[in-house]
């Protein structure tokens, strides 16, 4: 059995998985299913928080409202308050508040996972310091956008699939390779060709990679679906050092 956070991180996983309209939530049938999520809390001996109970009572309250029939006093064109307007307005505040504490997770994990090809220094002078010319926070903004897209529409995730650092890398590499031009390849269309999330993290960390390498330059913008990438000094010299390298799974798994 699943567990939560809190009754609003309850809420939001039911309504996001049946991809019910935040704005029009069929409150008896969340109701519903809120309760039985309760009742076999209850049943597996999983204590919940006093949060739930208040949230159950605001439910039954909200759910009491809807069914309240229509004042005739009131004129026609003056509609009654939305019963469920205040839950909406805490659940997309919650929903902000948690995309925004994944976000900072994710940005950390990539930092505290980002290493450069230990074999690659055989191929770059001592005094030579690649560096890395990119604001992270640009390419996490275009990830993030790209995953806000994807829930508006079904995902199709290979569950089998073994992409990995390498694999991107050498995708990147083949695409600057067969382009007839030097224009910047848009970081939004790279992390929508993926078909799976771990391949979004992979390309992330696949052009972090060849950043610090100064293969790759990152066309900064504030708008994220604008953020660019184009070859930069090191690009042939980290192409033929990959080539040279061979299979790198070994060094990013």
């Amino acid at each position: 059995m699943e567990r939560y956070e809190g009754p609003l991180d309850l809420l939001l996983d039911l309504i996001r998985r049946q991809q019910i309209d935040i704005y029009d939530i069929p409150i008896a049938q969340i109701t519903q299913q809120y309760f039985s999520y309760m009742q076999q809390a209850a049943q597996l001996d999983i204590e919940l928080s006093a949060e739930f109970v208040y949230m159950a009572a605001t439910l039954i309250h909200i759910k009491s409202k809807t069914l309240l029939p229509r004042d005739p006093e009131l004129k026609a064109d003056d509609e009654p308050d939305d019963p469920r307007e205040e839950l909406v307005h805490k659940l997309l505040e919650h929903e902000r508040y948690k995309d925004a504490a994944e976000m900072l997770k994710q940005k950390r994990m990539i930092e505290e996972n980002v290493w450069s090809n230990p074999q690659l220094k055989q191929f770059l002078a001592e005094e030579e310091d690649p560096g890395v010319q990119v604001e992270l926070v640009d390419l996490v903004k275009a990830l993030q956008s790209v995953v806000e897209r994807a829930r508006t529409r079904p995902v199709y995730e290979i569950v089998t699939e073994q992409v990995t650092v390498g694999d991107m890398i050498r995708y990147v590499c083949d695409l600057f390779a067969r382009a007839k031009h030097d224009h910047p390849l848009l970081v939004m269309d790279l992390f929508e060709a993926q078909t799976s999330k771990r391949a979004m993290i992979c390309m992330l960390l696949a052009m972090l990679e060849m950043a610090k390498a100064q293969a790759l330059q990152i066309m900064h913008d504030e708008d994220p679906t604008k953020v660019g990438v184009k070859r930069n000094v090191e690009f042939q010299k980290f192409v033929t050092a990959q080539r040279a390298l061979g299979n790198l799974e070994s060094d990013y798994n």
